[in-house]
């Protein structure tokens, strides 16, 4: 069988050890968001059974961790510069280099809740800039390696029907996280709030002794009974498992028979399409300012002349429930129709704050600014936040999707990077000039979609790559 004509997801990799005795893993896939069951007709009607659920909660708990990480630094950031005495320009960078470790993570794969209790302890007793610093690396590559690998886990051990909104349950849980480090964080002082954010981290460590492996690790590794075993035990003790246990079987084997892919090959002319997507995806979604405002929401809803703590409970009430919606239309509506409603949402939403700060002198500016700012991270959390990630393990083809998402994971965190240093210092040059600038982009993100993102939802990946690469399809 062609490499090309491969269009099944990757198999996974162990997470951490689950500390059994014959040495299982608690495993994700280290790839893309789907596991390629699109031929498994033996789970497409499948149910949610008790284990898969339980797993899947055990597994975003560690989104949960992410979005504290995301939204620690908006709280705690006048906390911080008045106890510590930091600098702007000390002050980005501790709430940037989150985003280094993120990519140092996403590369290495190391255990991640052992880096984010290691970082949040520091955090919580540092007592200047270096310890800040180092803690917050540490918390990023646990954080990068979360983004990877929790929405994999779930996408491999859900039915094939429910596997769209399961794996959005991932966008959920850091919408959660997020929105609710905001909450507590205007109540507590950042101290106190970094010993809360080792919390979720316990409770994943804790929870991991508890869950299942993903079948195909299982089969990956030759311990084809225990696959057996273990998708018995995720579809039911009265389920059917007959044809995905073989599907999974024969996969592994055609798995074993390809070479592997080097990040080189992702340039080839006829991956092309699927790579400008991809990549185009990311960039946009990190360059249209999603870090910026979640990093400093506070001091910008200060600096438009509007209550800090108020704005942030205003964010906490609307994230959260887009969010959700965002999981319930994923299957229904499809991807495309999400993200551009998405990225008109966040064009809107800068529009609005930067005219608020363009008008500053009119009295209604801080109700723009805190409008703009309501709409951007709710029209986020419906499509742009957790989409591009699901697309990107679709438009690959399954020898690639190693390469692929090494690639776009590390596009995307030096995006966020890069974003979430300068933001600081782009608000000092023109805070209108900032967001007419992340607007502008927003809306060069819904051109895009438009032009070039295909609609997966209901299609095989072998569809999908025939839509993608015509001409190699054809041979």
């Amino acid at each position: 069988m062609g490499r090309e004509s491969i269009e099944e997801g990757e198999l996974s990799t162990p997470l951490v050890a689950s500390g059994t005795s014959s040495g299982d893993h608690v495993c994700a896939n280290t790839t893309g968001c789907d596991d390629g069951g699109e031929n498994q007709s033996g789970c497409g009607s499948s149910s949610a059974t008790g284990v898969v659920v339980v797993s899947t909660l055990v597994a975003v708990s560690g989104s949960y961790v992410f979005g504290t990480a995301v939204g620690y630094s908006s709280p705690a950031q006048s906390g911080i510069v008045d106890d510590l005495g930091l600098t702007v320009a000390e002050y980005s960078l501790f709430g940037s280099v989150l985003t280094i470790g993120a990519m140092i993570g996403a590369i290495t794969m190391g255990f991640s809740e052992i880096f984010c209790l290691a970082g949040w302890l520091a955090i919580a007793f540092s007592k200047g800039a270096w310890w800040l610093d180092l803690g917050r690396l540490l918390v990023g590559c646990g954080m990068g390696l979360l983004s990877y690998v929790v929405p994999i886990y779930i996408a491999e051990i859900t039915p094939k029907n429910l596997r769209g909104g399961f794996t959005t349950v991932h966008q959920l849980m850091i919408c959660c996280g997020v929105s609710l480090t905001y909450l507590i964080g205007a109540f507590v002082n950042w101290r106190t709030l970094a010993l809360i954010g080792t919390i979720p981290c316990l409770v994943q460590l804790l929870g991991l002794f508890f869950i299942l492996e993903s079948p195909r690790w299982l089969a990956k590794i030759g311990r084809k009974k225990e696959c057996e075993v273990a998708l018995q035990h995720l579809r039911g003790q009265n389920a059917d498992i007959t044809l995905e246990a073989t599907e999974i079987r024969e996969y592994t084997e055609t798995l074993q028979r390809l070479s592997e892919a080097r990040i080189l090959d992702l340039f080839q002319w006829k991956y092309a399409h699927s790579f400008i997507v991809g990549v185009g995806l990311m960039v946009l979604q990190q360059f249209g300012g999603v870090n910026g405002i979640a990093f400093y929401a506070s001091a910008i809803f200060i600096t438009a002349g509007f209550s800090g703590s108020i704005g942030i409970i205003a964010m906490v009430i609307v994230q959260i429930p887009m969010t959700a919606l965002g999981v319930i239309l994923m299957d229904k509506s499809g991807r495309r129709p999400l993200l551009l409603v998405s990225a008109a949402g966040t064009y809107l939403g800068c529009l609005l704050v930067g005219l608020s700060f363009f008008l500053q002198d009119l009295q209604t500016t801080p109700i723009l600014a805190l409008v703009g700012v309501l709409v951007y991270p709710g029209s986020f959390s419906l499509g742009m936040g957790g989409i591009p990630w699901v697309i990107m393990s679709e438009i690959f083809p399954i020898n690639m999707k190693g390469s692929a998402g090494s690639l776009v994971t590390l596009v995307s965190w030096l995006g966020s990077w890069i974003v979430s240093y300068a933001f600081n210092f782009l608000m000092d040059w023109s805070s209108a000039g900032t967001f007419f600038t992340f607007s502008s982009i927003c809306g060069l993100t819904v051109l895009f979609v438009a032009k070039l993102v295909p609609e997966t939802k209901g299609r095989t990946l072998e569809e999908i790559q025939a839509s993608l690469n015509p001409f190699s399809a054809k041979k």
